[in-house]
């Protein structure tokens, strides 16, 4: 039996605790490389008679 399973979680998860993990073991300077990459953007845009309108950020990124 996969450990994991064991443990009793799903594999994603899994598949996050380990990532978590080797973010947290890089160096500084590619520590911050790799959070600015696991970020999450959503975008909302409405459309009318087939046409999109403008797009607008839910939560605005931080720069």
């Amino acid at each position: 039996m996969s450990a994991w399973k064991a443990a009793g979680i799903s594999y994603l998860q899994y598949a996050n605790i380990c990532a978590r993990a080797v973010r947290n073991s890089l160096k500084d300077d590619v520590r911050a490389v790799a959070l600015r990459r696991d970020a999450n953007n959503l975008k909302f845009a409405k459309w009318e008679n087939g046409v999109q309108k403008e797009q607008k950020f839910v939560v605005p990124p931080k720069n």
